[in-house]
């Protein structure tokens, strides 16, 4: 074989090393801890499913997978922070539907969701609940709407912020209603909650695992699930699409990415060990406990599953003129 020049030659025994160092580097993955960044506080249901996903990966890779929460901004913080980090399968990523949302939400958002990042693969997803308060008159979905067809613009609901899962999935359903309410933001579904039981606030779209000990309780009333089909937490509860609006359907969704550029090798072990743990019975023992659903893939699937969110998302965010700075 001949080369034209040395600086060829040089470039191509480079090259050669450096595939050979990356294989080499890939075949003994993993070598040391591994960090799974969490967007959001510790306690939460994401948090609480986040462990119990490092220790499953823990044990199937054999090094410990150690958890850090960086919460903030709608995951933004931990979205940017693995963006900046080495594409080597020691930093990965617990990205919620939040991570499709803020493309459109925020106006200068630091990083690029499908170009900065490497997806794994889907872990579950989950539905929110159509709640009133149990001294509430409406007593189904077409209840509410028919009533907020009569009063535009006097209905309530409250959300855990601007842009959360919560108010998106309000504002889907006003939009697919055509009906007008009331955005009334808290900082979190722990501080909305007592001013919905209380009846301050007419409704709110809470995800289940918040929703599901209230309903228990006594104190909210439980008119529908986001989600097109019922939810194996809570079967009883009808959808909102068979309850009154047809084709209504909105999704919480976490799932695995590392930075851009991840080697596949890496990547598809991560998805192996992935689809192993959501197979596991235990494992799917404690997200039905949380009102979540498996969600197994392929890295290709989740990848797909984050562009189309995107796109769903910033017709609707633009539509009811949604922005956070």
């Amino acid at each position: 074989m001949k080369y034209r020049s040395l600086a060829a030659f040089l470039g191509f025994i480079l090259l050669g090393g450096g595939i050979a160092n990356a294989a080499d580097f890939a075949s003994t993955y993993p070598n040391k801890p591994i960090h799974l960044i969490v967007g959001f506080s510790p306690g939460g249901s994401a948090d609480t499913v986040g462990r119990a996903l490092a220790e499953g990966l823990s044990t199937r890779l054999g090094q410990p997978v150690i958890v850090e929460n960086k919460a903030g901004a709608n995951g933004n913080i931990a979205a940017e922070l693995v963006s900046r980090a080495a594409p080597d399968g020691y930093t990965i990523y617990f990205p919620s539907i939040g991570h499709a949302v803020n493309a459109s939400l925020y106006k200068n958002l630091p990083y690029d969701p499908v170009k900065d990042f490497t997806a794994i693969g889907g872990v579950f997803s989950a539905p929110n609940m159509l709640v009133v308060p149990m001294n509430s008159p409406y007593k189904s979905v077409s209840d509410v709407i028919n009533a907020a067809r009569a009063n535009p613009g006097k209905l309530t609901f409250a959300s855990s912020g601007s842009g959360t899962s919560v108010h998106l999935s309000a504002e889907l359903f006003e939009k697919m209603a055509k009906i007008e309410m009331i955005h009334v933001p808290y900082k979190g579904t722990g501080n909305a909650m007592p001013d919905v039981i209380s009846g301050q606030v007419d409704m709110s779209f809470p995800n289940l695992p918040s929703a599901v000990p209230q309903v228990k309780a006594g104190n909210l009333r439980a008119l529908g699930i986001t989600t097109a089909k019922r939810s194996a937490a809570a079967p009883g509860i009808p959808t909102i699409a068979e309850s009154g609006l047809p084709g209504y359907e909105m999704a919480t969704w976490y799932g695995l990415v590392a930075p851009a550029n991840l080697p596949n090798s890496i990547r598809n072990r991560l998805n192996t060990e992935l689809q192993s743990i959501l197979a596991d019975p235990k494992f799917k023992d404690k997200l039905i406990a949380q009102g979540a659903d498996p969600m197994p893939g392929t890295p290709e699937q989740f990848s797909q599953l984050i562009k189309t969110e995107i796109e769903r998302w910033r017709k609707l965010i633009a539509q009811s003129k949604i922005t956070i700075e």
